[in-house]
């Protein structure tokens, strides 16, 4: 899933202005990150209305990344979004720029930072699991992606400053190199760690950053 946090409300009270606000959550990554679900956006209506900030109604998309859908489920909301100055949207960066293409002569203001895709290991505990680069190497460690999940995108080998298998930089934070090494001993498999591995080719990546039809 794509993982968010909420920015501050004094940040959001700061950029709305006095203006009034349509909120927009999702009941998909938002939802499962307690961002952006109906019970957080449920909380923001109502810690806006004490401010004395007008909302002029809310939806709940699912999810607010699929363009298509957004159109019909955004239907029945047609007079509570134009009366509104903003829209406030707790989704992901994709959500919100998808709401700019259907609303582009509304200012539209982010009540989320979209940090990255990963995986839920605890109740509203996540790791970052994936970049989504376009040219996957996870197979060749095991399943264990060292670009994502090294803070120094470490492709041969650790730095040497991790400590009993935790990562140089927080002592809460697994090295992923004692993870990769450790599941090659199990399953054999050392050896191939002495094949250098090739710096990450990101042309890749910045090609998928187009639409699929623009990148063909």
């Amino acid at each position: 899933m794509i993982i968010s946090k909420q920015k501050s409300i004094d940040t959001i009270i700061d950029r709305i202005d006095g203006h009034s606000v349509f909120l927009v959550g999702c009941n998909e990554c938002a939802t499962l990150c307690h961002t952006g679900g109906e019970k957080e956006v449920l909380e923001i209506k109502q810690i806006l209305e004490d401010k004395q900030i007008f909302v002029t109604g809310w939806v709940i998309l699912d999810p607010a990344c699929h363009l298509l859908n957004n159109k019909r489920l955004l239907k029945p909301y047609k007079e509570k979004i134009e009366s509104a100055d903003y829209l406030l949207l707790y989704s992901c960066g994709d959500g919100l720029q998808v709401m700019a293409e259907l609303y582009p002569e509304k200012k539209i203001i982010s009540g989320t930072d979209t940090l990255f895709l990963g995986a839920e290991i605890e109740h509203s505990t996540f790791s970052k699991q994936c970049l989504l680069c376009g040219s996957c190497i996870a197979d060749e460690f095991e399943t264990l992606c060292p670009v994502s999940r090294c803070p120094k995108n470490m492709l041969n080998g650790p730095c040497g400053g991790s400590m009993n298998g935790r990562c140089e930089l927080s002592d809460q934070m697994p090295c992923v190199w004692h993870d990769i090494v450790q599941k090659k001993i199990q399953r054999k498999k050392l050896q191939s760690l002495q094949k250098i591995a090739p710096p990450k080719d990101w042309t890749v990546y910045r090609r998928y950053q187009w639409r699929k039809k623009d990148a063909i």
